[in-house]
């Protein structure tokens, strides 16, 4: 039987495992007590030994929608992210199991509906998480806030690329850098790279809501940090090139991620760097998206264009590939993108909680990991919480994008 084209097989699979939104995991088995038979003395009350991590996942399967008997390939594909991402969180706890923590995994569907949380928020078992990973939307994550102070809770937010800002919760761990972020990792490369003497800092920004959010950050990081830098900002390609100097080196931004918009303006620098009278010297820098679309490669190389990432799979790594190993072994399937990321926040967490107990909070800013698909270092806000500030930086070289930073 090929599992992979039976569409209910992965569904099925995981409620085997999970039952309606609960499923208590022990990973490891607790030591024996030893006995003492020494008479009772009186002595100071020990402290509290840390035994059972208790985990709570809520991610969006959207179980209520699915029909089992009569759901169709796409259907169950709409719950493919909540369960590759489960499943990496499984794995990724089960490897830190190794290091002598009991860990307890409660499984909540969020079904991506705020009524559906504000029921969940009723169970004790939340409450008496020692970490929350998720929800996964900003939505839900905003609908948390209240819920996770009031009660001390630890929340991750696994995959939403949302500013900590936007949520005001002093124990939130943002996962997934920022645009801000990205904006800075762009303005660094430049400066350390250019001399603000004869380089001109262009920002292709059609002034869409997107592009602001990443057009932004760079003009103020010049502004604030390298105000030697002459920077300049263009509509479009086409009116960036009525200002252009013979002689002087561009680094270019397109602060875009619109593909309609981005493919022309790609092409019309690409034309000006390769004029038959002696083309201008042109440097491209894209957006963080452009790593999951489809643009000719040969341009990007020939511009030298660098995109900064949190998500980069060395699928050569002995790591990467013992994962892929273990998880086709454990789930019959291929892991995907969320399956990686699911996969360094349980291993990653869990080693924490497993080295430090309830203090491992403590430890967040202090410990770096170097994960699968992207590193861990954390940085503190008193007011915003935990981020993670490690990001790389890509290249197009051999027709292929590859770590430069």
């Amino acid at each position: 039987m090929n599992i992979k084209n039976k569409p209910s097989f992965r569904i099925l699979m995981f409620l085997s495992l999970v039952f309606f939104g609960c499923s208590p995991k022990v990973i490891t088995t607790p030591s024996k007590p030893v006995v003492n038979n020494t008479p009772a003395t009186k002595v100071d009350k020990p402290v509290k030994k840390f035994t059972e991590a208790n985990i709570s996942l809520i991610i969006p399967f959207k179980l209520n929608e699915l029909n089992l008997q009569t759901a169709t390939k796409a259907q169950v594909e709409k719950s493919d992210m909540a369960l590759d991402f489960y499943q990496g969180v499984m794995l990724g706890i089960d490897s830190a199991a190794a290091n002598g923590l009991n860990f307890k995994l409660n499984v909540f569907d969020s079904r991506d509906e705020n009524s559906q949380i504000a029921s969940l928020l009723k169970k004790e078992t939340l409450k008496n998480s020692n970490l929350i990973i998720g929800p996964v939307f900003p939505e839900g994550m905003k609908y948390m806030t209240s819920y996770a102070i009031a009660n001390d809770l630890s929340i991750v937010s696994p995959l939403a690329a949302s500013k900590p800002s936007d949520f005001n919760n002093p124990k939130l761990i943002s996962i997934v850098n920022n645009i801000n972020l990205h904006g800075g990792k762009i303005v660094a490369y430049i400066a350390a790279h250019y001399k603000s003497e004869n380089t001109i800092v262009v920002l292709i920004n059609p002034k869409k809501s997107a592009d602001e959010q990443f057009a932004a950050p760079i003009r103020d990081y010049f502004k604030q940090k390298h105000p030697s830098f002459i920077v300049q900002e263009f509509t479009s390609a086409y009116a960036f090139e009525t200002r252009m100097i013979k002689g002087k080196q561009y680094a270019v931004v397109i602060c875009s991620s619109d593909v309609d918009f981005v493919k022309p303006s790609i092409d019309k620098l690409y034309k000006l760097k390769n004029l038959k009278t002696g083309g201008y010297d042109i440097n491209l820098f894209g957006h963080p998206n452009w790593s999951k679309q489809n643009y000719v490669v040969g341009q990007l190389q020939d511009l030298n264009t660098i995109i900064s990432s949190s998500f980069v799979i060395d699928y050569k790594s002995s790591a990467v590939i013992n994962f892929i190993k273990k998880y086709r072994g454990k789930y019959h399937f291929e892991p995907s993108e969320f399956s990686f990321k699911g996969f360094d926040i349980g291993f990653y967490f869990g080693k924490l909680l497993a080295k430090h107990g309830e203090n491992y909070l403590d430890f967040l800013a202090k410990e770096k990991y170097k994960g699968l698909h992207n590193t861990f270092e954390f940085d503190f806000n008193p007011q915003y919480g935990y981020f993670n500030k490690q990001l790389m930086l890509l290249q197009y070289k051999n027709l292929t994008l590859s770590v430069i930073n």
